[in-house]
């Protein structure tokens, strides 16, 4: 085996827990690896647990510095961590939950009430109960009477399929009618899907609209479930027990090429190192797995280029006031740059994040719009304005601070007959695995199915052992 750089060195780097480190682990020569995963996100640790408590030998490599993928973190301040990018978890996600209770954690699991509201015409409303709903006057009373029906429509729905030669505008002015369309769900699918809106799927609003009403408690109120100490704690508690199983997990792992020979995987490259493999796992995005895979046959690479993707920009405020009393603020504005504003510590409490006030300004975008390419401190400069339109009691002052994030494939555009053209998870490489957001469908993306397709693939894989010897 060559010798690796960095922390390519010895066993695992050290695994942060609860916001301390793990003691220096000594280096020992690395045997081959059974299994290689690229990607260290919820899909590539989730394959790690399953194959490892089958007792096959993995080993994790992710590019960046942490774990968590579109999941991870960043420090507000010592001992203090959140999100990059917002997040929660349904009371119906039970992928996720088992995998916490697995981990011994369930009782770390929060239930909270979610406070919903849609920004229209330069006010505020409520939008969190059917109640609110009834009392939404830019619609007419029949109006809203069909939005709330079209809701319960997609409840009762279980076969999708037909829903997939249906696009997603047409299948809600049916149901919904024109003028619900147009006052609420077009500019909130223009706004997250952009030039892609005409052309997103009837199954990608039928699957929002019944997971959100699959969590709903008493009196229709939304309940949402959150993590004691954020998402961070649950990859720390997973990679904890991953290293515990043996598992090797190396950050900064930047993996240039997926090796094959004659229709058979072998490794992956790094740093110019070869990591041999019987079996690889990509969870890296769809077009990244692309580019490091030149070998794929062309039928599959065609196939899998079809699908389309948009980055995402977000914008954290960290500030010592609130900004309303909504979570999830909806915006239903065209000259907004935002599609939502979700203030996270109106869910869950400033004290668990040192005091601060935490706010998330999301935008769906292709990565060639100049707000993507703008630097961190233009797109504060450029959002401050409409921040202050819509709260024009906020005042920079508040501020402590802010990040930006990007994310280049943060949203597959879900068309029409999208199942056609889904990759499958094996390859026609033997013993080449892929997991990526792009397979999740007919549900939308996020960390619950990162886990489930995961761990489906990693039993998958088990079942597999053997093929490219």
């Amino acid at each position: 085996m060559p010798h690796l750089p960095g922390n390519l060195i010895g066993t695992s780097p050290k695994v942060p827990v609860d916001g301390e480190a793990l003691d220096d682990q000594q280096s020992t020569p690395m045997s081959t690896p059974t299994t290689v995963i690229i990607g260290g996100g919820f899909s590539g640790l989730s394959a790690a647990f399953e194959l490892a408590k089958a007792g096959r030998k993995v080993i994790v490599l992710e590019r960046d510095q942490e774990l968590g993928g579109l999941g991870g973190s960043f420090e507000l301040r010592p001992g203090v961590r959140i999100e990059k990018f917002y997040h929660h978890w349904f009371t119906s996600d039970r992928a996720i939950l088992a995998l916490i209770d697995e981990l011994g954690l369930t009782s770390k699991v929060r239930h909270l009430q979610s406070r919903t509201g849609l920004y229209y015409a330069n006010t505020q409303f409520r939008l969190a109960s059917p109640l609110d709903l009834l009392r939404f006057t830019p619609l007419p009373f029949v109006d809203r009477i069909r939005t709330g029906i079209m809701a319960l429509v997609a409840r009762k729905i279980s076969n999708w399929r037909p829903l997939e030669d249906v696009s997603a505008a047409d299948w809600m002015r049916r149901i919904g009618g024109k003028r619900g369309f147009e006052v609420i769900w077009k500019p909130l699918l223009n706004g997250k899907f952009g030039p892609e809106a005409e052309n997103v799927s009837a199954v990608w609003i039928w699957n929002k609209l019944k997971l959100r009403g699959s969590s709903r408690g008493e009196k229709g109120k939304e309940e949402l479930l959150y993590f004691e100490k954020g998402f961070q704690a649950v990859t720390d508690a997973l990679s904890r027990s991953l290293v515990a199983q043996g598992v090797e997990i190396r950050v900064g792992a930047q993996v240039s090429r997926v090796v094959t020979e004659n229709g058979v995987v072998r490794g992956v490259m790094v740093d110019g190192a070869m990591f041999p493999a019987e079996q690889v796992l990509s969870t890296v995005p769809l077009p990244v797995f692309l580019e490091q895979t030149p070998e794929l046959p062309a039928e599959f690479r065609n196939e899998a280029s079809k699908v389309r993707f948009l980055g995402n920009v977000c914008l954290v405020l960290r500030m010592k006031r609130s900004l309303s009393d909504t979570y999830w603020l909806n915006v239903a504005d065209p000259s907004f740059p935002f599609v939502g504003i979700i203030e996270h510590t109106n869910f869950d409490s400033p004290s668990n994040f040192g005091g601060e006030h935490i706010a998330y300004l999301s935008k769906y975008l292709p990565t060639s719009d100049a707000l993507y390419k703008m630097t961190d401190e233009e797109v504060f400069s450029y959002s401050l304005p409409f921040i202050q339109r819509m709260f024009p009691k906020f005042s920079p002052e508040w501020l402590h601070g802010y990040a930006v994030w990007r994310a280049p494939y943060s949203q597959p555009v879900v068309t029409k007959r999208y199942s056609s053209i889904i990759p499958p998870f094996k390859t026609p490489i033997k013993g080449l695995w892929l997991c990526t957001m792009a397979q999740v469908y007919p549900e939308d993306r996020g960390t619950n199915y990162a886990v489930e397709y995961g761990r489906k693939v990693g039993r998958m894989m088990l079942e597999n052992v053997g093929e490219s010897a």
